[in-house]
């Protein structure tokens, strides 16, 4: 079972090859990455397309059916948080239409939304045992629905999570269920500046490390090392007795220096704080010789932080779509 898509990149999860003509074929077009959706919206700024992209994960369909002229805010209200919008329907369709059981993995995609991320923690939210549980998720991996993720050259086990990696579901499960009562009345007009728009930032901080990976992966030239593996590591601070996360680390093809990377998808601009952290997150992680720091922010860098250029690179959402 995998993803399967339409001549019109039309996203489907249909098992059996598509038919037209008496041909049996099937085909997947791929969802374009943070960069290219550019070409569909071009009087966008950074900022907007970036939440185009963590909204329709890149999908052209999707991007067509949300339609955003120059306002996201507009487009979101009339063309998904309404209910007789294409896009308001889609998720549930889709499980409708290929899931036997579609309320009990609409249950889990929800539990995961909302913050659950270990089979535990997800089976316990669902009311239902971890061995049941872990079947309805490889079905939601299978799909391309969920992916699930190790820390970075570490292998699986104990410490893998799940989250959403169709962005266009987690999105919508995100902001639609709690916002249910106020969309079905056709009062979410009048409670979108409360009850959506400012949890942007929030919903986008996963979007954005995304994006700076494939900004590394694809984009950023004279990179100090040549990436074998990138992601997430998380793992144990014994010193301080508490779990950290680094949004980015990067390993090499060979040897034994790393990227590591943080990612901030807010407006204030970020100080020496966050490189003095980060540093300290490199020795907790503690597999590298040496380590080269990257810190991309939303809204800038103090001039503080600024001068400390020769020890890190600091780019701007600005820079990475340059």
């Amino acid at each position: 079972m995998g993803r399967r898509w339409g001549i019109e990149g039309i996203p489907s999860y249909s098992i059996l090859p598509s038919i037209a003509g008496g041909l049996r074929f099937s085909f997947k077009i791929e969802a374009l990455n943070y960069k290219e959706i550019a070409a569909f919206c071009p009087t966008l700024s950074p900022e907007q397309l970036s939440l185009v992209y963590g909204i329709t994960g890149g999908i052209p369909h999707y991007i067509n059916k949300l339609g955003v002229k120059d306002n996201i805010d507009s487009a979101l209200l009339e063309n998904l948080f309404d209910t007789s919008s294409y896009l308001f329907e889609e998720p549930e369709n889709l499980l409708k239409q290929e899931l036997r059981e579609p309320a009990m993995y609409n249950s889990i995609i929800t539990a995961i939304a909302n913050g659950s991320s270990r089979i535990n923690e997800i089976a316990t939210k669902v009311g239902i045992d971890s061995a049941h549980c872990a079947k309805y998720i490889n079905v939601l991996l299978d799909l391309g629905i969920l992916q699930k993720e190790t820390p970075v050259t570490e292998k699986a086990g104990r410490k893998t999570i799940y989250f959403i990696k169709d962005q266009f579901f987690r999105f919508w499960f995100r902001f639609v269920p709690r916002n249910m009562t106020a969309i079905t009345s056709g009062r979410i007009e009048r409670t979108y500046n409360q009850s959506v728009k400012p949890y942007f930032h929030e919903y986008m901080g996963l979007v954005f490390e995304q994006m700076c990976r494939e900004y590394l992966l694809n984009y950023a030239d004279d990179l100090p090392i040549e990436i074998s593996e990138i992601g997430q590591w998380w793992g144990t601070d014994k010193a301080a007795r508490k779990e950290v996360q680094v949004d980015i680390v990067a390993a090499p093809a060979s040897g034994s220096e790393y990227i590591i990377g943080s990612c901030k998808y807010r407006n204030e601009k970020i100080g020496v704080d966050e490189l003095e952290l980060l540093k300290h997150y490199a020795s907790v992680f503690g597999k590298g010789t040496k380590y080269h720091y990257f810190i991309f922010s939303l809204g800038g860098f103090t001039d503080q932080l600024l001068q400390q250029k020769d020890h890190v690179t600091l780019l701007t959402l600005e820079d990475i779509y340059r």
